[in-house]
């Protein structure tokens, strides 16, 4: 008998191509790791969801429903389940807000996705299906939106109410959502609304008092007091210098020293100094000059008490220690640019201004400067709260309220919120599934099935029955009711325009687009390779 050689060997030919268990093993792991961050987060979604406590290795305690801020926290190995980090995060740079439910969806497409390879399906073909998916769901949503326009302030409030209802604070919304819509309607250019920069809203935290107390400041607000001891507290009709130079002794270089044997020596050094201090404080009433901001040294003192003395003297209120990346923020604010030396010191680099004045806030206080002439577009405001989580979470909120005014400033178009977007999808994407042949239909109708999670997650975190809460917002969306959502108040369906829980469309499309490519990377993946470092 001969031996074919293919025979002689132990194994047949292209046996190592028809393994199929490691990528089938691997997909499977990265699934079950991204779906475990998923159902971590999934309870704090919507007004009713629950909040995380997280505790850092150093000790610190965060109290959070944000999506974002809880994924930054955790600590995750497993690196499907970072890509779901990642996924947040991009979902926070790009619209700010829906930072829970982008997971919670990639979470309902991932299981989509287990069913879909079960029944055998490629992951190519369900991954190229899912693409077209994602397109005709934001055609849908698109379709389903409305119009808004920038002057319309009573629909820029409800969105960022709507956005504050799902955090801590949402009791106080109703002064928090017009703060967020002035604050980023005074930083927005007309003509460069897709340039707004939130970089312009300094949020400025300060323990005592409650959220109520939180104030929008037109001007300017520095976190430290005036540092003179005598000096004025308060100054009318202000001319502002800010000074990126010391006033204090100049010190010798790094790996010099000075050695004094006697007095005179002392006296002569003593006088030197005072002389050169003089010098400064004469040239800065010379310019007329009556505030001063002074940048922080690293080498030395920006202001030694002897020049704080001469300047209490002259009536100069003292700002000192301005922190180096605050420059660029107080420079747009006051249309300034910072004298370096002490030869630029003149009356055309300063500044006017009606007010600088020194508030007291709680236990601290702070220097705050308005009625600035020719301001730049900036707003400062001032948020306090009566305990440090409940003023970190303060800010995160507002910082969302701030990135949904941002979104409808860059995007003008408003959708129904509390499950309606979701529910409306699902259907007409089912209906779009009918008209598929083939593997396409089936990816849509589970791609449809998927987005139900958002309604039926709404209902359990409210208490209500998730099955019958969805299958009620099914038949009253097949009826032609588009915007039936969830009213998590009367825990019952109702019109939700009607409700005013509206959110940006910028929203709800890059949520289902971050969300479905995030699923197709992890679909695509069909090894872990560990390098050598």
């Amino acid at each position: 008998m001969v031996v074919k050689p293919a025979m002689r060997a132990g194994k047949p030919q292209g046996q190592a191509y028809k393994d199929k268990s490691k990528p089938a093993d691997i997909r499977q792991s990265n699934i079950n790791a991204a779906k475990a961050v998923c159902d971590a987060i999934r309870t704090s979604l919507g007004p009713r969801g629950m909040d995380k406590m997280i505790q850092a290795g150093n000790g610190e305690v965060t109290i959070t429903n944000d999506g974002a801020t809880i994924l930054k926290q955790m600590n995750v190995i497993h690196p499907a389940a970072k890509m779901l980090v990642e996924l947040s995060r991009a979902q926070d740079v790009e619209a700010g807000d829906g930072t829970t439910s982008v997971v919670v969806v990639a979470g309902a497409l991932l299981e989509a996705v287990e069913k879909l390879l079960q029944m055998g399906i490629h992951p190519t073909a369900i991954s190229d299906a899912f693409q077209k998916c994602s397109a005709k769901a934001v055609e849908i949503l698109t379709e389903m939106s409305r119009p808004i326009e920038l002057t319309d302030r009573e629909s820029l409030i409800k969105s960022a109410s709507t956005s504050l209802n799902s955090k801590v604070v949402s009791q106080h919304s109703s002064q928090l959502a017009p703060i967020a819509v002035d604050a980023v309607l005074k930083v927005t250019e007309p003509g460069h609304e897709s340039g707004c920069d939130l970089k312009n809203v300094k949020i400025i935290r300060s323990l005592g008092g409650t959220i109520e107390d939180t104030e929008l400041v037109d001007g300017l607000v520095f976190t430290q007091r005036s540092c003179g001891v005598n000096g004025p507290k308060r100054v009318e009709k202000a001319k502002i210098g800010l000074i990126q130079f010391c006033i204090s002794a100049p010190k010798t270089d790094m790996d010099h020293s000075v050695v004094v044997s006697d007095y005179a020596a002392m006296d002569r050094v003593l006088k030197e100094e005072r002389a050169y201090i003089l010098n400064i404080v004469k040239q800065i009433k010379k310019a007329g000059c009556n505030v001063l901001l002074v940048q922080k040294s690293i080498l030395r003192d920006a202001v030694s008490d002897l020049a704080l003395h001469f300047l209490d003297k002259i009536k100069v209120m003292v700002v000192k220690d301005v922190e180096r990346e605050d420059i660029e923020f107080v420079c747009k604010t006051l249309n300034c640019r910072p004298i370096a030396s002490l030869d630029h010191f003149l009356p055309e680099h300063l500044v006017n201004a009606d007010l600088v004045e020194e508030v007291s806030s709680g236990s601290s206080k702070f220097v705050k400067v308005t009625g600035i002439q020719n301001m730049g577009r900036t707003v400062s405001i001032v948020v306090r709260g009566s305990n440090k989580l409940v003023l970190e979470e303060a800010d995160r909120s507002l910082h969302d309220a701030l990135c949904v005014v941002r979104c409808l400033v860059k995007k003008r178009a408003q959708i129904a919120g509390g499950g309606a977007p979701e529910i409306e999808m699902a259907l007409q994407l089912a209906a779009h599934a009918q008209t598929l042949e083939g593997v396409d239909a089936y990816c849509f109708r589970a791609f449809a099935n998927a987005l139900e999670v958002i309604p039926s997650t709404l209902a359990e975190n409210a208490g209500l029955n998730p099955i019958a809460t969805v299958t009620e917002l099914r038949n009253r969306h097949a009826q032609g009711e588009k915007n039936a959502g969830i009213n998590v108040r009367k825990g019952a369906i109702t019109d939700i325009l009607a409700e005013n829980v509206v959110q940006p469309l910028l929203v709800s499309t890059s949520s289902i687009t971050l969300a479905s490519e995030t699923v197709r990377s992890i679909l695509k993946i069909d090894d872990i390779i560990n390098t050598m470092q």
